[in-house]
């Protein structure tokens, strides 16, 4: 008899779980998805195009607040957890529900969903949405690229889409962008490796996805998502830490699997953080990974145009994830309003629309910045009309890419930009030379 499977996620790791664990095994049969996180996901399915030959009618996407009903009516008998940037204690109380229900609770582990890379694989990972995974993972593409490497990066899913027309995709340009529909949440991952002349694939099926890339490069950079493990088994892993939430790493999941499977552990923001703090998290690095080499470093930043600041009152917009699920009370744009004299951060709560006001409901403590939410046409209808309405001076834009090609202003705008930047040794330089090195290239 099959077992009667419900997969927990927010369109990303629970179609990879699906795909390389479930997918093809007739001891199974999937009867849903549940999905939380990201909006507008529910609803849809998973189409038969990718789901295979056990699934004609693909696999319904279900909202995971109806989670303990569906458990009862489909007489289910394994609930997979498959999505990440939650506390150990939102884990087990997920699983209380699940075992109150009736049916077993499952986190797959590395060995059953990690894919086989034919070329060397560094991943990159975090602790918590917003540590610095991208400009780590750009600052090692540059130091790859140095050494005459040709790389490819593979990008954790955001499959927000047509799930069908994006089983795999390929990003090398910002027409690629714009062809793909791109969302926000997309483009700031994509856009910064585009602008540092690096390919970019992402999608849906990510073994297929990495035989396409491995056809055009010699490395094969991991660039995950939240604080998800990697969905490739790594030849070299790199976990980024933040000091300014110490003992996340000890406190979310799956943190703690980065952090214990890491052979490089970089503790991020070192020149803005305390050192109690900074020390705090070393501690616990030792302590559960007393092998991995250990880099602190800082990302310092820069500013377009300082004069869109100075003596003004700004309207503050960062990173979305980094606010929500991320949980990061300011960001990088926030640091720069403070340094350069803003004479205020004007609150954008009072003039927020549907959506957005939305997310303020759900986030509470998200505060008076404004997060860059855009996981669709009409949430970024919804941005432009809540940018339109907040009375400011000018427009602080502390995300990863340039929201002006997306939205209008109708005032002064400046962007913030951020790089990783090792202090001391050993350096990623260095390490990576070992790692190549090792590898033979």
């Amino acid at each position: 008899m099959k077992k009667q499977v419900l997969i927990m996620g927010a369109a990303g790791r629970d179609f990879h779980n699906f795909n390389v664990h479930f997918r093809d095994n007739p001891g199974y049969e999937v009867v849903a998805f549940t999905a939380t996180q990201i909006p507008d996901i529910e609803g849809r399915a998973y189409p038969p195009e990718l789901a295979g030959s056990l699934y004609p009618q693909g696999v319904p996407i279900v909202s995971e607040n109806g989670l303990t009903a569906l458990i009862k009516e489909k007489a289910i008998d394994l609930v997979v957890f498959a999505y990440s940037d939650v506390s150990n204690q939102y884990v087990m109380e997920r699983s209380s529900l699940v075992n109150a229900a009736g049916a077993d609770f499952v986190l797959l582990g590395t060995k059953s969903t990690m894919v086989k890379s034919q070329k060397p694989l560094i991943s990159i990972t975090a602790v918590r949405t917003g540590s610095g995974k991208s400009q780590t993972a750009r600052r090692v593409c540059n130091i790859l690229k140095n050494e005459g490497r040709k790389l490819a990066v593979i990008r954790h899913p955001m499959p927000y889409g047509n799930l069908a027309k994006q089983e795999w995709q390929r990003f090398g340009t910002y027409e690629d962008l714009d062809r793909h529909k791109c969302t926000i949440e997309e483009r700031e991952e994509y856009e910064p490796h585009i602008d540092n002349g690096t390919v970019v694939y992402a999608g849906v099926d990510y073994e297929k996805i990495l035989r396409k890339a491995e056809e055009e490069s010699d490395i094969i950079i991991w660039d995950g998502g939240n604080n998800d493990f990697s969905f490739y088994q790594p030849d070299l892993s790199i976990v980024v830490l933040d000091p300014h939430r110490a003992g996340h790493e000890l406190l979310y999941y799956p943190s703690g699997v980065n952090v214990r499977t890491a052979d490089i552990a970089i503790i991020n923001k070192v020149d803005t953080a305390s050192l109690d703090d900074i020390r705090f998290v070393r501690q616990n690095i030792m302590t559960l990974n007393p092998t991995a080499r250990i880099i602190e470093a800082a990302s310092p930043i820069s500013v377009d145009d300082p004069a869109v600041i100075q003596g003004n009152r700004v309207l503050v917009i960062e990173d979305g994830p980094t606010l929500t699920h991320g949980g990061m009370p300011y960001g990088a744009g926030t640091i720069a309003a403070q340094r350069l004299g803003a004479r205020e951060i004007v609150d954008p709560r009072p003039y927020t629309v549907d959506s957005i006001a939305a997310t303020y409901k759900k986030y509470p403590k998200i505060g008076r910045l404004l997060p860059a939410m855009g996981y669709g046409n009409e949430q970024i209808k919804d941005l432009q009309e809540t940018v339109d309405n907040v009375p400011c001076d000018g427009i602080v834009i502390g995300t990863p890419i340039n929201l002006g090609r997306l939205l209008s202003f109708k005032v002064p705008f400046t962007r913030v930009h951020y790089e990783l930047q090792e202090i001391g040794s050993p350096t990623l330089t260095s390490l990576l030379k070992d790692f190549l090195a090792r590898v033979r290239l």
